[in-house]
């Protein structure tokens, strides 16, 4: 489903100013940032440039992380609800970006907040079974998580047709390690770690538009989660919401269908590359 939204002036380099200059994946055929736009078929949208939440939208993380929790508890013989430490570890996501994004801690980055928040959730469940080693060993479970079903073939759909990127609070190190886990094609990764700034805030979306060198409104970002499109969306980008039910388990609250603030609504990446023309 698409709905067509008026167009404002293109503000041309708003970005975070000489932020660094995010990962690039070198691939080969990928297309340059610069004059890469072609229309789909998503009536009034001219973008050139798609860029991807990461954990939960591309990637499993639920799954994934109860995994690698149950497999190191199966090694240390520790037993416990792995259901419970993830959806707990998951629930501190946000508490612990909100310190640095209010100056409480300083920029801070994810790698390091998954693990101070790591060990409040052991302690809170009273799991001292793991190690330091162990613990760390758990942090890096956010480099292995499996791709929803449809991802790779929808990001290589789109991939043919527009600059596809990540955008995500996860670290570049994460990233990097899920594109090889997991072989998502990716043409480019950008990071919060770039910016120095954690969606929402505005600073990331716009810094991404620059560092891609497009007018943040021919830029749209992808989103299982609702909050970071209306965030981007306040920063001029375009928007499309992807609906994953499952991200929080059965029953456990994600972000659903319909989103009719979004530029487009889709039920898996291969639906939403059909709706943008490839």
């Amino acid at each position: 489903m698409v709905r067509r939204l008026p167009r404002g002036g293109r503000a041309r380099d708003r970005g975070a100013a000489g932020a660094a200059e995010p990962q690039r994946l070198q691939r080969h055929g990928a297309p340059p940032a610069r004059g890469f736009a072609r229309r789909g078929l998503a009536v009034g949208l001219d973008v050139s440039a798609l860029t991807f939440d990461v954990f939960g939208t591309v990637v499993d993380w639920r799954t994934g992380v109860i995994a690698e929790a149950r497999r190191l508890g199966n090694l240390r013989g520790v037993e416990a609800d792995w259901e419970r430490l993830a959806d707990a570890w998951r629930g501190l996501y946000l508490p612990y970006m909100a310190k640095v994004r209010t100056g409480e801690l300083p920029w801070t980055n994810f790698d390091r907040l998954h693990r101070a928040s790591l060990d409040e959730v052991l302690r809170d469940l009273g799991l001292d079974g793991f190690g330091d080693a162990d613990r760390d060993e758990l942090t890096r479970a956010w480099e292995r998580l499996p791709p929803w079903p449809d991802a790779i073939d929808g990001l290589t759909r789109l991939q043919g047709r527009y600059l596809v990127s990540t955008l995500s609070n996860g670290n570049r190190s994460q990233q990097e390690g899920l594109v090889r886990y997991a072989g998502l094609p990716f043409t480019r990764l950008m990071s919060a770690e770039d910016f120095h700034h954690y969606k929402p805030d505005p600073e990331i979306y716009l810094g991404a538009a620059s560092a891609l060198g497009v007018a943040p409104d021919r830029v749209m970002m992808v989103a299982a989660h609702k909050g970071d499109l209306r965030a981007a969306q306040a920063a001029g980008l375009r928007t499309a919401f992807v609906e994953r039910p499952l991200e929080k388990g059965p029953g456990g609250g994600a972000d659903r269908l319909p989103d009719p603030d979004s530029d487009v609504q889709a039920t898996s990446f291969t639906d939403l590359s059909k709706q943008l023309g490839c």
